[in-house]
């Protein structure tokens, strides 16, 4: 892998570190306090996991269990220095990931370690937040990467042109970035994912000639397998032109009759009406602001009766204060201005627009198994040298911890996936 070739890829994710604040020289003194300040740290950690155990090996030499008390998964961790759990007190999440970064603590396998820490998240409070100045400052940032129609632009633009040569090398071969839907532990990664379009294809009551809107339309897996399988008239936006680009070549190829299109365009820009909308985990990165925007959309472009399939993910409503009113790793390093969605919340807004919400069904379990396959194959891709010229080892590492983190979050399950059809009564 060549590690010096510039451009520098990624740098847009990595920028984070210089607007999201861990402690810094402030959690490097404040790492100098007695040993005995971290074990009562540690000792409410340890009260708030009622499921699953940890077992640390500490800077000061000692070994501690924490939990224990119930079924769960077991993680370990090594701490190097007391830095990392100032920095988790600080700046949570963010904080621990740049603990993690800067070799301050490591774990044979960080994954129950998520799984442990969202499993424990009612319990835990505010231990995987930041708080004081710190929560303020990652506030300000998360708001200045609002999704107002610029907002949006640059965070996707940060994410997904990373470029498609990249997210080859690891997603599936019709390019699904979303959770595939398995039927059984066996099935092949390729075809969870067809499985999961033709599910949310399957919501739309698409005829010959239906017109498709998909908002957020990806690399084109959707587009393909709808035009083939329902001869619809599809329409799909996004705002990455690297995606685009592959999209349309992969529509253009299939749709002989030329009455389909991609198209670079806003949600809050796209024209109906239509008879059916599919939306798969773009909700994500539309932002809690900007949800009855989203929703306004999806009423006004429906013809009435008409349908929408949405794949969303969605956090615990147990939790969704805490995580609303600070800032995770996921938003600060790899989705700028994301927000998972309160299925409550969400809900009402859209029953507020006349879109009935009917037939949700959840499959959390199935997100953790597509991560876990990503990373397998990302691994794959770093250890044979196949990586793009331009990504470091720095980003590598972070690439790898993403996707360790989101796979724990759904093992934990206070995250989950889900689709839900949303159809419009008046």
């Amino acid at each position: 892998m060549n590690t010096h070739v510039s451009p520098r890829r990624g740098k847009a994710l990595l920028r984070a570190d210089r607007a999201f604040s861990s402690g810094g020289a402030l959690a490097r003194l404040m790492a100098l306090a007695p040993a005995r300040f971290f074990h009562r740290q540690l000792d409410r950690i340890d009260a708030g996991l009622a499921h699953g155990t940890l077992e640390g090996y500490l800077p000061d030499g000692s070994v501690r269990i924490l939990g224990g008390r119930g079924k769960g998964p077991t993680a370990v961790v090594h701490l190097k220095s007391w830095t990392a759990l100032v920095r988790l007190a600080l700046s949570g999440s963010v904080g621990w990931y740049r603990a993690w970064d800067m070799g301050e603590w490591d774990s044979p396998d960080p994954v129950p370690l998520f799984d442990l820490f969202m499993r424990n998240g009612e319990a835990l409070g505010n231990a995987g937040r930041s708080r004081g100045p710190w929560r303020w400052m990652a506030r300000a940032v998360h708001f200045l990467n609002r999704n107002n129609r610029a907002g949006a632009r640059r965070n996707i633009h940060a994410h997904y042109d990373l470029g498609n040569d990249f997210y080859r090398l690891w997603l599936d071969k019709g390019m699904s970035y979303s959770s595939a839907l398995f039927a059984d532990p066996g099935q092949s990664l390729e075809d969870a994912q067809a499985a999961k379009v033709d599910a949310i294809l399957d919501r739309l009551d698409l005829r010959s000639g239906s017109r498709l809107l998909e908002i957020g339309c990806g690399w084109g897996a959707l587009a393909e397998r709808a035009v083939e399988r329902h001869d619809v008239i599809y329409t799909g936006i996004t705002l990455s032109p690297a995606q685009a680009e592959v999209a349309d070549r992969r529509l253009n190829a299939i749709d002989l009759s030329g009455r389909s299109a991609i198209e670079l365009c806003d949600y809050r820009d796209a024209v109906g009406p239509y008879d059916a909308i599919a939306s798969v985990e773009m909700v994500e990165a539309v932002g809690q602001a900007y949800w009855p925007a989203y929703l306004d959309a999806i009423a006004g472009l429906l013809r009435p009766g008409g349908r929408a399939a949405i794949q969303y993910i969605l956090i615990s409503d147990a939790l969704f204060e805490r995580y609303a009113a600070s800032t995770d790793f996921i938003q600060a390093y790899i989705f700028p201005g994301g927000c998972l969605m309160s299925e409550s919340r969400f809900r009402a807004l859209a029953e507020e627009r006349g879109l009935a919400w009917r037939d949700v069904r959840r499959f959390g379990a199935d997100y953790a198994e597509t991560l876990r396959q990503w990373r397998e194959r990302f691994d794959a891709a770093v250890a044979d040298g196949r990586l793009p010229a331009g990504f470091d080892e720095r980003f590598v590492r972070l690439w790898r911890y993403y996707l360790q983190y989101c796979e724990g979050g759904f093992r934990g399950g206070g995250i989950d996936v889900a689709q839900v059809t949303l159809e419009k009564t008046a």
